[in-house]
């Protein structure tokens, strides 16, 4: 298991991916980085109160402050625009298309400051922005598994190297499910109760088959067998069947397996010949989709035995109480 260290997003790639337009290209817009998943609206600053203000978050102008900054003095918008940039803010978005004066280019460029812009709505892009870092900035480990999506159900596949993740997860390919990633399952934390499972750009849509080599599952089964990113809902780890081991027979009590400081709910199987993997995994997802439904069918079980022994001890009760007045 490894933990990668984040060191924070260039603002070149949340412009590709949030599809913004640069306002003033003489700056470097490769070498900023953000840092923080929060973001700013700079309402105060530009009001000139600086306390407590934190540098780090990308600043979003709406019309608010654009229709503020066009009606300060000029002299007082330049002394502004001077200590606000040189705070060294990663960048600075104006949403609705509204276009800066020369003078905040000028200084903003003179403090090597991406000025950004968006056609989007303020509160929109903000939803947007904040979801894109969330994800682009959370902690992330790798892992030595499979992770496929069977039935909408992130199936983590985890066991030693050579026990049979691959063949399990081919399997379960051919019967309509979709593959994330083979080998190296990189799992991101979004928050505290979902972890998102990706491939590594290198493996992505690849599988490594003992005997066999690499295949590309998209290219084999199509694009519809491949997915790229998927939340993690259930973790299978798969062991050498060894008859003196316990294993589970019930389900009544959950296992679970933590990353990241969230816990996954985790079955142990043990692997023996002629045992049908894709099979119990498609029944493990579709079992945890039913209990996440609001119904187990440990407990139906358990009820009805409880029911059946209450009934059993009501009628011999029942049973004596007719003797006894017989005898009478």
């Amino acid at each position: 298991m490894q933990m990668n260290n984040g060191n924070g997003v260039s603002v070149k790639k949340i412009v590709e991916k949030m599809k913004l337009k640069v306002l003033n290209p003489e700056v470097d817009i490769k070498t900023r980085k953000v840092t923080s998943t929060e973001v700013n609206r700079p309402a105060l600053q530009l009001a000139g109160y600086f306390d407590y203000f934190e540098k780090s978050r990308v600043e979003i102008v709406g019309m608010v402050e654009y229709t503020y900054m066009q009606k300060l003095e000029e002299k007082e918008k330049l002394d502004i625009y001077d200590k606000f940039f040189a705070h060294n803010v990663p960048c600075v978005i104006f949403s609705r298309n509204l276009q800066p004066d020369e003078d905040l280019l000028r200084i903003a460029t003179k403090y090597n400051t991406p000025i950004l812009s968006t056609d989007y709505g303020t509160s929109e892009f903000m939803a947007e922005l904040i979801y894109y870092l969330g994800e682009a900035l959370a902690p992330c480990i790798s892992i030595h598994g499979v992770l496929v999506d069977v039935y909408g159900e992130g199936l983590l596949i985890m066991g030693d190297s050579g026990i049979g993740k691959s063949e399990a997860a081919l399997e379960l390919i051919r019967r309509g499910h979709r593959l994330v990633s083979d080998d190296v399952v990189e799992i991101s934390k979004i928050n505290e109760h979902t972890l998102v499972g990706t491939a590594p750009d290198v493996t992505r849509y690849f599988i490594e088959l003992r005997g066999i080599g690499i295949i590309d599952v998209k290219t084999l089964f199509g694009v519809e067998c491949v997915k790229e990113k998927q939340n993690i809902d259930l973790v299978i780890k798969l062991q050498d069947w060894k008859k003196e081991n316990e294993y589970d027979r019930l389900g009544l009590d959950e296992e679970y397996v933590e990353f990241l400081g969230n816990k996954v709910v985790c079955h142990s199987l043990p692997i023996r010949p002629g045992r049908n993997l894709a099979v119990i995994c498609e029944s493990a997802a579709v079992n945890h989709r039913q209990k996440k439904m609001g119904y187990n069918a440990a407990q139906e079980l358990y009820r009805r035995v409880q029911a059946n022994l209450q009934k059993a001890s009501e009628d011999e009760e029942e049973n004596e109480d007719q003797d006894s007045g017989g005898i009478a």
